[in-house]
């Protein structure tokens, strides 16, 4: 039985796109109920030399959308990383949602042995598509889920297993 790339991608990038935007949500109500700055959230991190909430959401939705692009051969759009609001960072969500969505499933076919080039600071380092999904993005794209989701979390925002796992 061969895999159907599209179905391993497109439908979890959007599966924790959306529930990065959830958590979001809940991330901004909880700092205007408790009335603070909800910059404290942006800019939160779990430990010094971890990224903050907002890297976080950079890190996710440059996944989901160099993910989908590269398993189809393009080469992904660039966003210059400047959101500092949640406003902002749902707007990229968005904007990540919809591009993931413009992908058709035909556009996979054959991904799964389609060279990914990558650059890794002076390293260029190339997968198939396959392992690029599974050992790159996939786990890539949890992790800093996870992360931001355990910075809301650390941070008092009443979120659990069901925010993070989200519609599917």
């Amino acid at each position: 039985m061969s895999i159907n790339m599209y179905q391993a991608s497109v439908p979890v990038f959007t599966q924790m796109l959306g529930s990065l935007q959830g958590i979001l949500k809940k991330g901004l109500a909880h700092a205007e109920a408790k009335k603070f700055d909800p910059s404290v959230l942006i800019n939160a991190r779990l430990a010094p030399d971890m990224h903050p909430l907002n890297r976080q959401v950079f890190i996710v939705t440059d996944q989901a959308k160099g993910g989908a692009a590269r398993l189809c051969g393009q080469e992904p759009p660039v966003y210059p990383d400047t959101e500092m609001t949640f406003a902002e960072l749902d707007a990229r969500i968005k904007k990540t949602l919809d591009f993931v969505k413009s992908f058709k499933p035909e556009q996979f076919n054959g991904s799964e042995d389609r060279d990914i080039n990558l650059q890794f600071g002076p390293n260029k380092v190339t997968f198939k598509g396959l392992p690029f999904l599974f050992h790159i993005t996939l786990p890539n794209l949890f992790f800093h889920t996870t992360t931001a989701y355990n910075i809301l979390r650390h941070n008092g925002v009443d979120v659990g297993k069901r925010d993070f796992l989200g519609t599917f």
